[in-house]
């Protein structure tokens, strides 16, 4: 029975570490360098995020949350659903929607590192926070067993 949830836990802490790393440290690292050195590093690192590593814990936190929700009883339950949802509105969502076509328009040249980043960052900034509180709404279901 906890299983599934330690999962859970483990993959939203995962992802809240990816976007919040992103926001705090790649970003103001990147906006330190000349534009055109900064673009071309966000293309490799585009390039590069795009693997396995990358896709457990984007698809599986909120889908561990969600089964995890599936198998407890209420109240835990509720707290499980709640984070599977945050987790797909404010990580899934965004991304599928802004960040990953400002990343395409990036790549293909047709935004430049001015309107990029600041843009960019404060939707992954976003993507952070719905983690963190997917993060603690997966440990409310846990205290919850």
């Amino acid at each position: 029975m906890l299983v599934l949830p330690l999962v859970a836990l483990a993959l939203h802490g995962a992802l809240t570490g990816l976007f919040y790393t992103f926001s705090m440290s790649v970003m103001p690292g990147l906006n330190a360098i000349e534009p055109a050195q900064a673009e071309a590093a966000m293309r490799s690192v585009n390039q590069k995020i795009l693997n396995p590593w990358l896709y457990i814990p984007f698809l599986g936190a909120p889908l561990a949350a969600l089964a995890a929700g599936l198998v407890t009883d209420a109240p835990a339950a509720l707290w499980f659903f709640a984070a599977a949802a945050v987790n797909f509105i404010g990580s899934f969502l965004v991304t599928v929607a802004i960040n990953v076509p400002m990343n395409n328009a990036l790549n293909a040249g047709t935004m430049s590192w001015k309107n990029y980043s600041p843009r960019w960052t404060a939707w992954n900034t976003l993507r952070a926070v719905a983690s963190t509180a997917g993060l603690v709404l997966v440990g409310a279901g846990l205290a919850g067993l």
